[in-house]
């Protein structure tokens, strides 16, 4: 699978912009602030049909301009597609695959298996709990539909739950049968979206421990650690055991939607005790591991997104990565540099077709 072509109109700071793609290593070059990551995002929009960088929609639309189009043809087992990504304000969100309207948003997800390691990464360490389920979510999401679905029933079912415990607030009553509903619900969806987690890392972290490995030469012992109320108990017990305190509170304060995964070097939380080189050795072997994950399960290598990170790299770890890049681990990559003689330096040491694209 690779990407042929993109065209974008009032995109973030582009009123118009055409590329057309090498399909192995395409770099944007140039100062700051000119765009590089922007392409980027228009990329990572094809996939996830949302920005990376901006949660509300409407950010991405160009200052001043009413809507904006992405418009993309891609190369999937021989096949030529077609997606197009479009917002016009006061109005829903547009995703269409060759000329066909999804939906649901979640129909889409899973079609172009991508990854992004960029500055941004960071938030993973140093947000909160739901920063790092939507990164265990969105993996698992691209290779389950089911599991999506679940999720977005489950959350469903939170907001009904929680709109009833402040309704029981606001009128002093209290209706068991009505709770216990819902708790059902939650009981069987929670199960399931728990036991998903738990296969997936299960399988993910071997993969984390070796690529972790090679950046750092096995020089530190990290872990990853999923935590879960369920691993205690069923939720359907949790919910009843705290149902005095969800009444308080007027929100339902247990279940898989208060899951974490722990980042942990030498069993202690690297937001704590890991040096800034030490948390960036973690979230690219993350992201390295996020990449062959979704590589073995679905038989199809992502894209790879490379937002600046030579900038914030040492020669061995970048030596690293070219290694993968020549060991033909990766498909198609996408690389965004404010040293163009770097990158190109690096992209000729890979021996492989590039394009380079000056902003």
């Amino acid at each position: 699978m690779y990407l042929k072509k993109i065209s974008l109109f009032n995109y973030k700071n582009f009123s118009e912009a055409n590329f057309e793609f090498d399909t192995k290593i395409n770099c944007f070059v140039g100062k700051n602030g000119i765009g590089k990551t922007n392409v980027l995002d228009a990329i990572y929009h094809l996939s996830y049909g949302k920005s990376y960088f901006n949660p509300l929609a409407v950010q991405n639309i160009k200052h001043g301009e009413e809507f904006f189009v992405i418009d993309a043809e891609l190369e999937k087992e021989n096949r030529a597609e077609q997606i197009v990504c479009s917002l016009k304000k006061g109005q829903k969100k547009i995703l269409k695959r060759n000329g066909k309207v999804y939906d649901k948003f979640s129909d889409h997800i899973g079609f172009v298996p991508l990854v992004i390691i960029s500055p941004a990464d960071r938030d993973l360490i140093i947000e909160g709990s739901e920063t790092r389920r939507k990164f265990m979510d969105s993996v698992i999401s691209q290779l389950d539909a089911l599991y999506l679905q679940q999720l977005i029933q489950y959350q469903k079912v939170i907001s009904q739950r929680n709109a009833l415990l402040k309704y029981f607030a606001l009128n002093h009553v209290f209706e068991n049968d009505t709770l216990s509903i819902y708790n059902e619900q939650l009981n069987e969806l929670g199960h399931e979206i728990f036991e998903k987690r738990k296969a997936f890392i299960e399988n993910f972290i071997p993969i984390f421990n070796k690529h972790h490995q090679a950046i750092t030469d096995s020089q530190e012992t990290v872990q990853l650690v999923y935590e879960s109320h369920l691993y205690e108990k069923d939720l359907i017990i949790l919910l009843q055991e705290n149902i005095n305190k969800d009444r308080a509170l007027q929100y339902t304060s247990v279940g898989i939607h208060k899951d974490d995964l722990s980042f942990e070097i030498d069993s202690h939380p690297i937001k704590k005790f890991g040096s800034q080189g030490q948390q960036k050795s973690f979230l690219i072997a993350l992201k390295l591991a996020q990449f062959e994950f979704l590589k073995k399960q679905s038989g199809v290598k992502p894209i790879l997104l490379f937002d600046d990170i030579f900038d914030k790299l040492d020669e061995s770890r970048v030596a690293k990565i070219v290694e993968m890049v020549n060991s033909d681990t990766f498909g198609q990559l996408f690389i965004s540099d404010t040293h163009p003689e770097r990158t190109e330096s690096i992209v000729k040491s890979t021996h492989q077709t590039y394009k380079i694209f000056h902003l």
